[in-house]
């Protein structure tokens, strides 16, 4: 699930009063998968929210996740250093951090980017 969506269901839920219910649904699964952590601002209680996802899931269960931002620049998203230090520690403390370098795969730099196949070639291939 994309970070955004996440934070999105979150807040929607403390408007309608299903906020722990719908907590369960980030803190039970096996795995939680959570896509670009980051790439738009914690505001609210989000911060707060993220630390009680990592905070509920810690040494129970598997969480990975992808962001654009380097380690470095994630205790500010939380707003709170202390907050941030503690969702940090927990997050750590058994990760397998990733950094992956290079060019990226959706927008490859020109030199890299391969040609459309003309319709002959299409015709071919689908034969």
């Amino acid at each position: 699930m994309s970070a955004h969506d996440m934070r999105t269901q979150l807040r929607a839920s403390r408007a309608d009063n299903s906020y722990e219910r719908r907590l369960l649904r980030f803190t039970t699964p096996t795995l939680l998968i959570v896509d670009d952590l980051g790439l738009r601002p914690l505001t609210g209680e989000e911060g707060i929210d993220l630390y009680e996802i990592v905070r509920r899931r810690y040494e129970r269960a598997a969480t990975c996740i992808t962001s654009n931002r380097a380690l470095e620049e994630w205790p500010p998203l939380f707003g709170d250093a202390l907050l941030a230090s503690a969702a940090m520690d927990r997050l750590l403390h058994h990760a397998h951090v990733l950094t992956i370098e290079g060019d990226s795969y959706r927008n490859p730099p020109p030199a890299k980017r391969t040609r459309a196949p003309r319709a002959a070639q299409v015709e071919t291939i689908a034969r």
